[in-house]
Formats: structure tokens, sequence, C-alpha cells
């Protein structure tokens, strides 16, 4: 009878203890574990928050510095932004901005690679801890994410072929076909204000960049910076609409109420504006490509006098 009863209570005890752990799932303060690109070192401690319509996991400033790595979602094929350098290694100006607050927390830096459809959701579920991918602040994404305070101005722009440049959208005809990229602003824009316009859809950049090369569109239309950039780098193509729709901004973005790491990033962002850091990475890496006219148009010094 005796073992029996301990029978009993050892099976009562497991079912409080699977009540609890059920509970404890359903917390808005529930910890949980993050992953950022299969690294175990990115996933040693996470918190759990509310966010308007889900539940957004990160790692609180604290955690990030008690773990020795902050974990950054950037860009892997769009220069001269964030790429892939030939030795490897991830390069451009928003890596740049990524490196410099890695050293300004004092740890080391984690790059994960992302789409710009995965951006949202890489935060959301704690795959990186900042996304520094050319994310531009629109009030939607205000919704899922928390963004900081901005380091860049950014239009749409249009770039096409030079046998036909594509000055307007109203040049384009019923069967003309636009190339996008999913998850980008110029999505959201041209099947908002141009439902009639006809659009390739690509995933990366870099299928994007390889259609538009290969005629699959007559034109490609993305942020203004990015098109501008490829333009400049290739022979053949001209931006014959350099800013469509309204002057946006490019910002860092964290999990929805990751209120601590919001703070200290915008802290940090407001010091190196004033020590001129972004014009200093824009001279770095982006000169080459625009040249000195864009600099004070595209560069916003957080803190410091908005660019005009």
């Amino acid at each position: 009878m005796k073992k029996k009863f301990i029978g009993i209570a050892a099976v009562a005890a497991a079912l409080v203890l699977a009540m609890g752990v059920l509970t404890g799932c359903g917390s808005s303060s529930s910890s949980s574990a993050a992953s950022a690109s299969g690294s175990a070192s990115a996933s040693e401690s996470a918190s759990a928050s509310s966010a308007s319509d889900s539940s957004a996991v990160y790692r609180t400033l604290d955690e990030i510095k008690d773990s020795g790595k902050l974990v950054i979602g950037v860009f892997s094929d769009k220069n001269p932004f964030g790429y892939v350098d030939e030795n490897g290694e991830y390069a451009g100006y928003d890596v740049e901005l990524a490196n410099k607050l890695g050293e300004e927390l004092g740890v080391e830096v984690e790059f994960v690679s992302t789409e710009a459809a995965s951006r949202v959701e890489f935060l959301q579920t704690g795959k990186v801890d900042i996304i520094l991918a050319n994310f531009t602040v629109t009030d939607e994404r205000a919704e899922q994410v928390d963004f900081a305070d901005p380091y860049m101005n950014v239009a749409l722009g249009v770039v096409s072929h030079n046998d036909r440049v594509i000055k307007s959208l109203d040049e384009l005809g019923a069967d003309d076909q636009v190339i996008v990229i999913t998850g980008t602003t110029a999505e959201t824009y041209l099947t908002k204000n141009y439902p009639n316009i006809k659009l390739q859809k690509y995933d990366t950049y870099a299928s994007a960049k390889t259609a538009f090369e290969n005629k699959n569109g007559v034109a490609w239309a993305n942020d203004n910076t990015e098109v501008i950039a490829f333009a400049n780098q290739s022979e053949g193509y001209t931006v014959g609409i350099e800013e469509l729709g309204d002057l946006d901004t490019i910002a860092p973005a964290v999990s929805k109420g990751n209120d601590t790491l919001l703070a200290w990033i915008n802290e940090t962002m407001e010091k190196l504006g004033s020590e001129k850091f972004f014009h200093a990475d824009y001279e770095k890496t982006l000169l080459d490509v625009y040249g000195a006219d864009y600099e004070d148009t595209l560069v916003v010094e957080p803190g410091q006098a908005a660019a005009k």
C-alpha cells in the first residue's frame, strides 16, 4: 500500500509541475531561448514580451552584456550597405555601424544574414538582437518592431535599361513588368498606389538583380540608395526616377518592447552623431559609389540637425 501511495503522489506531482510549465508558457514575461543562425552563444538567455498581436522574444541589454555577444541581422548581398567581401567578411555602411555598436557595448558582434521579408520575423523570434539591414521606417512596421533614431534618408527610386529609360510610371504599358523585392517598401507602395502595374517579385536582392539584368522586367523599383548604387556600379542602366513617394528614413530596429536595448541604442547613436560618425562611415563605404554630392542628402547624424 505504501508503494502504491508513493506512485500516486509522484504522478500528482508531475501533473502539477506540467500545469505550471503550461501556465508559464502563456506569460508575457517568461524566459525563452533565442537562436541566432544556429549559434548557441546567442541563445543563452532571452525575455519575452507581448507585442500588439504576438509575443516578441528578445534579450535585454544586461543579458546581451552577460553573454558577451551582440547578434545583428544585416544583408549579405547589398553592396555597399551590407555584403560579404572577397575575404568572406561582412562589410558595408550598415556593417560599420554594427561593429561600432559592438565596440561601444564592449562585446563581440555576430552577424546573421537576413532577407528583406525576414527582418521583422528575425526580431520577433529572437534570432537577432538588432536589425541593421537598410530598414525603412514605416507606420506598419512600427506596429511590429521598435525603431531607434534614424541614420539615413531614403526614398523609392526606379532604375531602367538605357535603351528604354522610364522617367515616369505613367510610361509603363499594360504588359510591362516592374521588378520588386518581397517585403520592401517598393512592393508595398506600388501595390497600394499603382495596383494596375504588373510586379515581378523576388525574395532576394541577388535574384532581383539577375532578373533585371536579363531584362525580365522593364524597370526595377527599390530604395533609391540601392538603385542609384546599382546604376553607378553597372553599365547600361539609368535611374530615371530618383525619388518616388515620400521621403523616409532608415533606422535600427529591435523587438517590440525591448526598452533597455532601444534606449541604449538611441543614447549611443546620439553620441556617434555628435562625433560625425555617419559622415565618416559614408566617406569610407559609400563615397566611391555616390560621390560627395549625395553625402549631406543621405546622411543623418542622430541628435544633430536633420539633413536637407
